[in-house]
């Protein structure tokens, strides 16, 4: 790790950064001369002996604000490939002109294994930011939920099944052998576990709270072990739903104190028990009215940044369900979706479908700095999130 960093610094210290789907045809406004253009003068809110001694202060100085919320972004590509068409429809064209930090694949990306292990690399290779590796995600909690049931022989059974089982030990040593099988491809990030608590399918542990956090406990050991970023979802907990967020909003209708006392414990102990920058917490597109009773959790300030950030005091990544379902966009422009989730508290946008969206929630969120309605400082304060958890624990 010594070394990666080492590396990191003397890239950062003598390289320059480098330059940098869907039916929907409407035109995309790209950043200058369709390239993100590299910011040679440091932020003057940043002090140069910091910068200087610091690796992640060092590459965010150099950052354009382009490149920024490129990394605030990730998205879904299509096909088995890396392709370079120069359209708005392609991955290469996405990497290269919105410097997107992150991909995440499904299995419309999964052919077989050399074909995911190539695919990945040729993202990464790509990826505009040199010195700065793509979080490659995936959702593989087993069961159901899992991309890899096409190229696997053997996958994890459902949460729900290892949780009956009341061995938590099952639970980490699936999460060693899902973290395995996605290392081998090259993939660095999974969303799970679910840290649901009672979800009305197949995907919880359990519904009891105690159990739930013990088992998720257990997975998360797992994935530590093995060095995946894992995401403990869908905060502040989808057990009680009755509509699917893929389809619409609705309401998680119980008290604050029935939040507190079962779904937010198994969040609230690995919170406790696990470094932030080990995980990402994704939050949920559904409204808890005893929270916030106006805004579904993922655009909700209250959620994220008043319960998440300073009573929970999770200090790592909190990234959004994807911004494409139902619940969000069936209510919300994807221009100004982005915009409403940075300022409610978010770190990461998800957006994992058509290549037009994507790129319509990156030009929407760039508009909102460039008008001075969100800051540049606190674009920066979730760069700094995703740089920590990139330095720290992805090797390329």
């Amino acid at each position: 790790m010594k070394k990666k960093l080492s590396i990191l610094l003397t890239l950062a210290l003598t390289t320059s950064l480098m330059l940098g789907c869907s039916e929907d045809t409407e035109k995309v406004e790209l950043p200058e001369s369709n390239q993100i253009v590299q910011n040679k003068n440091l932020n003057k809110s940043t002090d140069i002996n910091v910068v200087a001694n610091d690796p992640i202060e060092k590459i965010l100085a150099e950052m354009s604000i382009e490149e920024k919320i490129g990394q605030m972004t990730m998205i879904g590509i299509h096909g088995y490939e890396v392709n370079e068409s120069n359209t708005n429809d392609d991955i290469i064209y996405s990497l290269k002109n919105f410097g997107f930090g992150g991909v995440i694949l499904y299995t419309r990306n999964i052919e077989n294994r050399e074909q995911v292990k190539k695919l990945v690399s040729q993202l990464q290779k790509n990826k505009l930011n040199k010195n700065v590796p793509l979080f490659i995600a995936i959702d593989e909690e087993g069961g159901k939920v899992s991309r890899l049931k096409q190229i696997e022989n053997e996958v994890a059974p459902a949460q729900e099944i290892i949780g009956n089982s009341g061995d938590t030990s099952w639970a980490k040593e699936w999460a060693i052998k899902t973290a395995k099988k996605i290392k081998f491809l090259g993939i660095n990030t999974n969303f799970a576990p679910v840290a649901d608590v009672g979800s009305p399918d197949t995907r919880s542990f359990s519904n009891n709270a105690q159990i739930t956090s013990e088992f998720v406990d257990s997975a998360a050991q797992g994935y530590e072990e093995e060095k995946i970023i894992y995401c403990l979802k869908h905060f502040p907990g989808i057990g009680k739903r009755i509509t699917d967020p893929h389809q619409e909003i609705s309401n998680i209708d119980v008290s604050r104190e029935t939040l507190e006392k079962e779904d937010l414990i198994p969040f609230k102990y690995i919170i406790k028990n696990h470094s932030s920058d080990k995980f990402m917490i994704m939050v949920s597109h559904l409204k808890y009215p005893s929270i916030d009773p106006d805004n579904a959790a993922t655009l909700s300030y209250e959620v994220m940044s008043n319960l998440l950030r300073k009573e929970l005091g999770f200090d790592g990544i909190i990234i959004t369900d994807d911004l494409e379902m139902g619940a969000i966009s069936n209510h919300n422009t994807f221009k100004e979706v982005g915009v409403k989730a940075v300022k409610a508290g978010a770190d990461i946008l998800l957006v994992c479908h058509e290549y037009s969206h994507e790129q319509d929630v990156y030009n929407g969120l760039l508009a909102a700095v460039k008008s001075g309605e969100i800051s540049e400082e606190r674009i920066n304060e979730s760069v700094r999130r995703i740089l920590k958890v990139k330095l720290d624990n992805l090797k390329e």
